[in-house]
């Protein structure tokens, strides 16, 4: 199988390889301090309280094991992409995107284990400060992502033109940064219940935007795939 994207995978394979090894590392560390028969959450409720234990077996490789899934899923993406020379050009937003994602992980791999070993940390609140940070940070490369059927905004009416893709993603990134702000904020600063509502809430409303924005664009661009009629 010929591709374009080698590169691209490689720097996926580098990048994710280093933060899942921190988070073994992390588990290892953490397995050698926490009791023999110890309980760990790994789960909870809307509500923001535990409602699920596992065995310090299931909570110190849970995360890193759907990390390298994730991992491996992202790696992959690139060497399948119709539309290589895209992809090759966004190289660097896909790379951080993925990178990004893989430290959000880690966030919350710290977050189970220091609430493990009795550290005043609140995971729900970890998890609202994470996701604003990762919105944050796809949101400042999103106007730099070029059309292809794996990373972005994929609408059937920016896949069919350059313009929608183009101004949806700019667009795009300035509400994901606004987005990332707010849940960011009020996961930090307001209730756990406060949170979750701005971020479901929030995912919402920037979907329905983003999708009928792209839709109007696409509609007035002349050169839009397939042509009226």
């Amino acid at each position: 199988m010929k591709t374009r994207n080698l590169p691209v995978t490689r720097s996926v394979v580098r990048w994710s390889a280093s933060i899942i090894l921190v988070m073994l590392l992390f588990s290892a560390w953490a397995w050698m301090r926490l009791p023999e028969g110890a309980q760990m959450p790994v789960h909870w409720n809307a509500a923001g309280e535990i409602d699920r234990y596992g065995s310090k077996f299931e909570g110190l490789l849970l995360l890193p094991v759907i990390s390298s899934l994730i991992a491996v899923t992202l790696a992959f993406i690139p060497l399948f992409e119709p539309r290589q020379g895209n992809l090759l050009r966004s190289a660097k937003p896909y790379v951080i995107t993925c990178a990004a994602t893989l430290l959000f992980m880690l966030c919350l791999h710290a977050a189970m284990i220091l609430t493990a070993l009795g550290k005043p940390v609140s995971v729900p609140r970890a998890i609202f400060a994470a996701t604003g940070v990762l919105f944050i940070v796809i949101g400042n490369f999103f106007g730099k992502v070029r059309s292809n059927y794996f990373f972005g905004i994929r609408t059937p009416w920016t896949l069919s033109s350059e313009l929608s893709w183009n101004k949806t993603h700019r667009l795009g990134g300035r509400l994901f940064m606004l987005f990332g702000l707010v849940v960011l904020l009020t996961g930090l600063l307001a209730s756990e219940q406060a949170g979750l509502t701005v971020l479901l809430g929030g995912l919402v409303l920037v979907t329905i935007v983003v999708s009928v924005y792209s839709y109007q664009v696409w509609k007035s661009d002349p050169d839009k795939r397939p042509k009226d009629g």
